[in-house]
């Protein structure tokens, strides 16, 4: 690919950068020395699709808001989801990049015909819609959510 991902499919500025944690508590402190202070919250998802099998989870998340870029920190409470995946294998750290799109399933659908794997999904009501996309193998295996929303 001699464009960017953003250039080739049009995913404009990052607008989040999000961090897998094990233990939101332990972890707060660390972030917030960086970042500033953390809001947190669990948050069901009920009915997402990960690597083709639907299921519910929940997690713990901690936003902050305070600059240009939010930064979230996630935790699964319960459920299978790309983030404990991204712990088993990695451990704690950087799990995703986000994108703010417009036409998200065309854009999806582009970015799996040049070897995207869409691996979460999940469409909350007519107008939000999230997914997370890992990279192909070439580019790192590197995870970007794009997220539509008014």
């Amino acid at each position: 690919m001699s464009k960017s991902i953003t250039d080739a499919f049009g995913l404009g500025p990052v607008d989040q950068v999000a961090y897998v944690v094990r233990d939101m508590e332990a972890a707060l402190p660390r972030y917030e020395s960086i970042f500033g202070p953390f809001e947190v919250g669990e948050s069901p998802i009920l009915g997402g699709t990960f690597r083709g099998k639907q299921g519910d989870c929940v997690l713990k998340l901690g936003l902050n808001t305070s600059g240009p870029i939010e930064i979230e920190l996630i935790e699964v409470v319960e459920g299978e989801t790309p983030h404990s995946e991204h712990l088993r294998a990695h451990g704690e750290g950087l799990h995703h990049v986000r994108f703010r799109v417009q036409g998200l399933d065309e854009k999806l659908a582009a970015m799996q015909a040049a070897g995207f794997e869409t691996i979460y999904y999940k469409r909350f009501g007519p107008q939000v819609v999230f997914a997370y996309v890992e990279t192909p193998a070439e580019l790192g295996r590197s995870v970007i959510e794009l997220l539509e929303m008014p």
